[in-house]
């Protein structure tokens, strides 16, 4: 085995195997030599010598053996996982796939809004029974949304809505940031963000403050015509409180792709009401996943390179910029 710039590392995401991102990274960046690691022990070999490893984890352990490593590049969008300590002390940067979901969870959210307002989980019901019945139903158009996160994932939503004429809140951490919707609140005024809104959408990342961030007292707030979608974590919405408010015609409905307990027992009461849409938390579900992951790496390989190539030789990660670092 040659030794290589870049190492893949194993993986499957979306049932599409590491030997599609290795061969689109070839084919990306043909002046570089990329390896794919198919056994563990390939991993630790390649690890020997590669300067940038791809991949979803990589165990501390492997580190003492990858002395040229100056890039770990992360498929996943959370990093947590990592042994992040280590590989700063080791002066490996890290980098997340942050941004990569942005369109298809967007398309989701749009999706499950828009069949909502024209009841296409009734029509499925209706048409399993051939049952030829009017209904009435809702539009997207000209009504408010609130986008709790404005990551790239909630900044990829309010854009796709730009269409639909609607109104736009958003919640955010650091609200004087300020955002790409109408108005932008900070978390601890998430009720007057909400109180509007016809449609509200959980894009945030699961932290204390977030978690059960949607509970009985919220969810009272809310409009009684309004639909939760949540493809953030199950975990920012008490669930017994949401059964117990869409139960009792609280709110008028929700999307969910993730839940807690995830996965959703069969026999949990979410499962029984029609006004509920449930997906086993694949919105994030794309063919174009490492195509995105490769626009992330190939950047920073360029970036990287340029740095080198500066006259003074100073390769510092610390100055390069490195898109999406999170360490």
């Amino acid at each position: 085995m040659s030794d290589p710039d870049i190492a893949v590392l194993r993986q499957t995401i979306h049932g599409v195997g590491a030997p599609e991102l290795a061969e689109i990274l070839r084919e990306r960046l043909p002046d570089h030599e990329v390896a794919l690691a198919r056994t563990p022990s390939e991993e630790r070999t390649l690890l020997e010598t590669a300067r940038i490893a791809v991949g979803p984890s990589l165990d501390a352990d492997l580190l003492d053996t990858a002395e040229n490593l100056e890039l770990f590049a992360c498929v996943y969008a959370g990093t947590n996982h990592l042994p992040l300590d280590a590989l700063a002390d080791r002066g490996v940067a890290v980098t997340n796939a942050s941004g990569v979901h942005g369109p298809n969870i967007a398309e989701y959210v749009v999706g499950a809004m828009i069949g909502h307002a024209r009841e296409f989980h009734r029509a499925y019901r209706q048409q399993s029974r051939r049952e030829w019945r009017s209904y009435p139903t809702t539009e997207l158009y000209g009504s408010t949304v609130a986008v709790v996160g404005l990551g790239a994932i909630g900044e990829a939503v309010v854009d796709r809505l730009s269409g639909f004429d609607v109104e736009t809140v958003g919640v955010r951490y650091s609200p004087e940031k300020g955002g790409p919707t109408d108005e932008v609140y900070g978390f601890d005024r998430i009720h007057e963000a909400v109180i509007d809104a016809a449609y509200v959408v959980l894009a945030c990342p699961l932290t204390d403050t977030t978690r059960r961030l949607v509970d009985a007292e919220l969810l009272r707030t809310m409009r009684p015509d309004a639909v939760l979608v949540n493809i953030a974590r199950g975990a920012v919405v008490d669930t017994d409180a949401l059964v117990h408010a869409l139960r009792s015609n609280r709110i008028r409905g929700a999307a969910l792709d993730v839940t807690d307990p995830e996965p959703l027992p069969e026999d949990h009461p979410l499962w029984g009401l029609g006004n509920v849409t449930i997906t086993p938390h694949n919105a994030g579900h794309t063919p174009a996943y490492f195509e995105r992951v490769a626009d992330v790496l190939v950047e920073n390989v360029e970036r990287l390179a340029s740095v080198e190539g500066d006259d003074d030789g100073d390769s510092d990660d610390a100055d390069v910029g490195l898109r999406n670092r999170v360490a």
